[in-house]
């Protein structure tokens, strides 16, 4: 069956995907109230942007460091169990800074708590990458990835968009413990989510090898490969360049002169747009001209970027943010659907954690580099600079990857194209 005329609730008609869709549901929405609580929090005790930048740097850290080893641990364990003790880890961690914001004084300890609890949490992250990667080939049939991707996109959209939002208001009606404590509990219920999942994962052994040749292994797959690896990059300039989340809180304050509440709606408003992008694509796959239309969704994000940087209007800027996340929404659909549809089951766990390093964890440096520019450079070139960098590594990648420029989605289906 075409994946363009497949039902767009093939996906969530499987049981232990539903319970995955609601698990990454619960798992989002409070590390979305943890983002918008420390980001805050932070700021507010330090008044400095480079701190800023520094809460994203210190959880990508660790998260880099140990990805390439779980890549490795997922292709070989079963990934059901890695997930479940990440989501754990990280709900411990929650709970952490619930603990150290109502009983910790204020001051340089309350600071260090904070930072380690997230250091932490960038280890579990770091696990908990390639194996829900490799978790969802091991319950979705192949036919349906692109509708997976589609939900999954849709799971992490909305919850990015209702998690800013409630996390403002908890913060400004109960102050920042108890929303951890509320953050702690939604990830407590995504543990519950990933518990009831009976699927195993199913990868054959074909050699005994080393922790380091399972690793290169995986290194060369991706770097043999122009059209993951150009996606891959292509994403890791534009989002460590394009991005402007960790400066939101002093747009907020400096900028539209806001709160918190104001801050929870610019961070939603980019998820609002994807999300309903997302929804979109459940019902309307994109199948033909997708490297294009990928190139261009890249560039119209760093366009909005340059635009949100130069407005002093918040509804302008709200609506920049809101086209910018509908860019976003189309670009993490079409690289979820080719990395799944590319990757061998055996290796799903190895390209993840590639991918951890090249854009997952992009987010995180990207808030460390825009920390670093505004401090440098000044709040508004920072962040019109970054979206310039972004129209530039776009049209690198125009020209040095054609067949991310030629792809089309319907031609992965193939067999041939699983091929090493």
């Amino acid at each position: 069956m075409a994946e363009q005329n497949a039902n767009p609730y093939a996906a969530i008609k499987i049981p232990d995907f539903r319970l995955l869709f609601l698990g990454k549901c619960f798992i989002t929405l409070a590390v979305q109230i943890q983002a918008i609580t420390v980001g805050w929090q932070i700021y507010e005790l330090t008044k400095n942007p480079l701190a800023l930048g520094m809460i994203g740097l210190t959880e990508a850290v660790p998260s880099i460091g140990i990805s390439l080893y779980a890549g490795h641990v997922a292709d070989i364990m079963n990934r059901r169990l890695i997930t479940r003790t990440a989501v754990f880890v990280v709900t411990c961690t929650i709970a952490s800074l619930a603990a150290f914001t109502l009983y910790a004084s204020p001051g340089t300890s309350l600071l260090t708590s904070i930072f380690t609890a997230i250091a932490v949490s960038g280890f579990a992250r770091g696990f908990f990458n390639p194996a829900i990667f490799g978790l969802l080939s091991d319950i979705v049939p192949r036919e349906h990835y692109a509708n997976a991707a589609a939900w999954n996109s849709t799971a992490w959209q909305s919850c990015a968009m209702l998690g800013p939002i409630l996390g403002g208001f908890l913060y400004v009606g109960l102050g920042a413990g108890p929303t951890y404590v509320a953050a702690t509990v939604l990830a407590s219920l995504s543990l519950v989510c990933f518990l009831c999942i009976k699927t195993d994962s199913v990868i054959e052994q074909k050699k005994q090898a080393s922790v380091s040749e399972n690793i290169r292994e995986g290194l060369r797959f991706v770097f043999s490969n122009q059209v993951i690896l150009a996606a891959m990059a292509m994403d890791l300039f534009a989002v460590l360049f394009g991005g402007a989340v960790a400066l939101l809180p002093i747009f907020t304050n400096e900028i539209f002169h806001m709160g918190p509440q104001a801050l929870g709606t610019l961070r939603a408003a980019t998820p609002v747009g994807a999300f309903f992008t997302a929804t979109y694509l459940m019902h309307n796959p994109i199948s033909t001209n997708a490297g294009k239309i990928f190139l261009f969704a890249v560039a119209g994000f760093g366009i909005c970027m340059i635009g949100f940087g130069l407005s002093t209007n918040f509804y302008i800027s709200l609506v920049l943010l809101v086209i910018s996340g509908v860019l976003d929404g189309i670009s993490v659909y079409l690289r979820s659907t080719i990395y799944q549809l590319l990757t061998p089951n055996d290796m799903k766990g190895r390209v993840a954690a590639v991918n951890s390093i090249f854009i997952g964890s992009s987010n995180e440096i990207g808030e460390f580099e825009s920390g670093v520019a505004c401090k440098f450079l000044g709040l508004v070139p920072s962040v019109v600079f970054g979206g310039c960098m972004t129209l530039l590594v776009v049209l690198i990648a125009a020209f040095k990857a054609p067949k991310l420029r030629r792809l089309n989605i319907q031609d992965l289906y193939s067999d041939e194209a699983t091929s090493r």
